[in-house]
């Protein structure tokens, strides 16, 4: 199982010290909000890659957390990924901050940079106009070359910085062909996005599952931010793994990057073919897993509970565990649920396969005749109230397995809920969400 490379294409990696507009730079070229900006040093802690295109020449962007050295336990991770992603790049854009001129941390930064075989630039950010143009001179003495001037928050000389960052890359293939640097996600790789409640462990079992230190693994809440995705080649095909930020009830949400990491995180459960649901066995199924639960089964895709840190419970503990999984999470049906540990990898083995099964009932589609039969035989055994009948009955999509019913009447929801039952146990639809649709006639 390895990482799928992004179709080799150039790799741009925007680098510097915390809070100088490296998140800014990537949204403006990217063209849209996908790395979550504050005015906070430190919001960015893991890499975040997005393909992008300029003059028709697509390449990877890659926006890194601010690099800090001597800091905290935490502020090295996040250099050490920064150091990561220079060595990896095709292309280095160092930003630097015209407001606060050449900081000790520019200088330090500039010094490891010097040491990277890669081309690099140096970026002034924040020249907002020609009166701040001049500033850029103060930062020839880091050594890197001349400085370009350019405003990411007002897209001041940005056309200008591409134009330049283009040249600076590898020549393009000639039996390169232009579909193949395609944007976004409409790829048709299955997503499954890893949620649950901060510090549960999502981003150790990310890491696991990719084969790379990807994103940042501290043991403090909320670490990450943003939701990180990553192409992996498995034998059951090509997965897309999201890591997200950790979710917590809307009254202990106390800062705007909190805020919009939980709006991104629900986006990327929406958006999902399969939800792996992480819960920290240590501390059992809380009142916030329980809500987590119900709304991703209202997202309507399927969901893998995973009950990490399970080698650290005694047998008591574990009967208290299952005891819970039936009184909490009942509604959930026949949602697998693994016991694993993703630090040491004990039973991560039997996620794929898990994944797998959930993807192909997910997608199934049953043919008429037989969703027919099944219906026929549900109202000879059992007729529905007040003399209403299921006249024919189809599978309009997948996706989950939608079926729609043409009926003579209005039909009670409790009919509809053991027909579902029927249809669910005859065609081996598991964990998967079932819709029901009905038409009157």
């Amino acid at each position: 199982m390895s990482s799928s490379p992004a179709k080799e294409l150039p790799v741009v990696a925007i680098v510097g010290r915390p809070n100088v507009g490296k998140s800014t730079l990537f949204n403006r070229i990217v063209g849209r909000r996908v790395a979550i900006v504050e005015e906070n040093p430190g919001v960015t802690r893991d890499r975040k890659e997005v393909e992008a295109e300029w003059l028709g020449r697509p390449f990877l962007l890659v926006d890194t957390g601010g690099w800090m050295p001597g800091g905290s336990a935490l502020d090295n991770k996040v250099s050490q990924q920064s150091e990561k992603a220079m060595s990896e790049a095709d292309l280095v854009v160092m930003v630097v901050d015209a407001t606060t001129g050449v900081t000790e941390e520019d200088d330090q930064f500039a010094t490891v940079l010097r040491h990277i075989d890669a081309p690099h630039l140096l970026l002034v950010n924040k020249v907002d106009n020609s009166e701040r143009e001049h500033l850029i001179w103060d930062f020839l003495g880091l050594g890197l070359g001349e400085p370009v001037p350019a405003s990411a928050l007002h897209g001041r000389a940005t056309g200008d910085l591409l134009d330049l960052m283009m040249s600076m890359l590898p020549p393009e293939p000639e039996d390169e062909v232009a579909e193949d640097a395609g944007t976004g996600h409409d790829d048709g790789v299955p997503g499954v996005a890893i949620v649950g409640r901060p510090n549960v462990g999502k981003s150790t079992l990310f890491n696991r599952l990719i084969g790379d230190e990807r994103s940042v693994v501290h043991d403090l809440a909320g670490t990450t931010r943003d939701s990180i995705d990553t192409v992996v080649e498995t034998e059951w095909g090509d997965i897309r793994f999201v890591d997200t930020a950790g979710m917590r009830r809307k009254a202990r949400i106390d800062e705007g990057t909190e805020y919009y990491s939980m709006v991104r995180a629900l986006q990327s459960v929406d958006s999902a073919d399969v939800a792996l649901l992480v819960i920290d066995a240590t501390e059992g199924v809380t009142h916030q897993d329980q809500r987590l639960a119900e709304r991703i089964d209202a997202a309507g895709s399927p969901i893998v509970v995973l009950l990490n840190k399970w080698e650290l419970l005694d047998s008591e503990q574990k009967d208290d565990m299952e005891y819970q999984m039936q009184k909490r999470l009942h509604f959930l049906g026949e949602s697998p649920v693994l016991r694993v540990s993703a630090l040491s990898g004990r039973g991560v083995h039997r996620l794929l396969p898990a994944i797998a099964d959930s993807m192909e009932v997910y997608r199934k589609r049953v043919p008429t005749r037989q969703i027919n039969q099944v219906i026929q035989l549900a109202q000879s055994a059992q007729p529905a109230p007040h003399g209403g009948r299921i006249l024919y009955a189809t599978q309009g999509a997948t996706d989950p397995p939608t079926f729609t019913l043409f009926v003579n009447k209005e039909i009670p929801a409790s009919y509809l809920r053991y027909l579902e039952r029927r249809l669910r146990e005859e065609f081996e639809l598991g964990n998967t969400p079932v819709k029901m649709r009905v038409r009157r006639r």
